[in-house]
């Protein structure tokens, strides 16, 4: 899955992966994990979420990575926010009030540019990527992570062979095979969610849930 396809699924404006409200176990979850006030959360392939916002609400500096200039530039459009942009090694980087995105591609990140980031929020990127690039994706995130950051991980289980992702569905037995050597995972939530996506349940989807996990790095 290139990077040529988001482009051009935002292109097309075939973002039903998208989600037009905050996510629901960023607020129940958030606080169970003990973040420390003011610290800087990373959020991978954030596209135009406005869990960027309610991040920022609750003080944190936030930084987070995009490949599709159109979802950055949409961000700050249908926001009201006026950015500072700049060229910075392999990105644009978009910043204003606190929120920084950086306009590339994420295997291109390199620890400088996350220095200080203390947690990751991570409920698009793992599900976005095929089975055959999550290896690669989990271990370019412990390359360039600071040392001792935990991650508020958000995946989606349903059975694979009655749709084709994105979003892909990521087993609880995946996840700790892709983060056992770096991280102690807890499971903090499961929600069932077929319900409230009919789109999923018209493509032949029987049963989906969301699970939400902690991965508490020790160091």
């Amino acid at each position: 899955m290139e990077a040529e396809f988001w482009r051009q699924r935002w292109q097309k404006n075939e973002i039903g992966f998208h989600q037009d409200e905050i996510n629901v176990h960023l607020q129940t979850c958030w606080q169970k994990i003990e973040v420390r006030p003011n610290s800087t959360v990373f959020v991978p392939l954030c596209g135009k979420s406005l869990d960027l916002l309610w991040l920022r609400s609750q003080g944190y500096t936030v930084i987070g990575i995009e490949i599709s200039a159109l979802a950055v530039e949409a961000f700050f459009v249908e926001n009201e926010l006026t950015p500072e942009v700049s060229e910075v090694d392999k990105f644009r980087r978009w910043e204003c009030d606190g929120i920084t995105i950086l306009e590339g591609d994420f295997f291109d990140l390199q620890p400088g540019h996350l220095s200080g980031v203390e947690t990751v929020y991570d409920r698009a990127s793992l599900v976005a990527l095929p089975p055959e690039m999550r290896k690669a994706y989990a271990e370019h995130l412990f390359k360039v992570l600071p040392g001792q950051v935990d991650i508020l991980l958000v995946t989606m289980q349903y059975p694979q062979e009655e749709m084709s992702g994105p979003p892909f569905a990521v087993e609880e037995e995946e996840v700790h095979t892709l983060y056992h050597d770096h991280y102690q995972m807890s499971c903090l939530d499961t929600l069932d969610i077929l319900e409230e996506n009919p789109r999923f349940r018209a493509k032949g989807v029987t049963h989906m849930e969301e699970k939400v996990f902690l991965l508490r790095n020790g160091g």
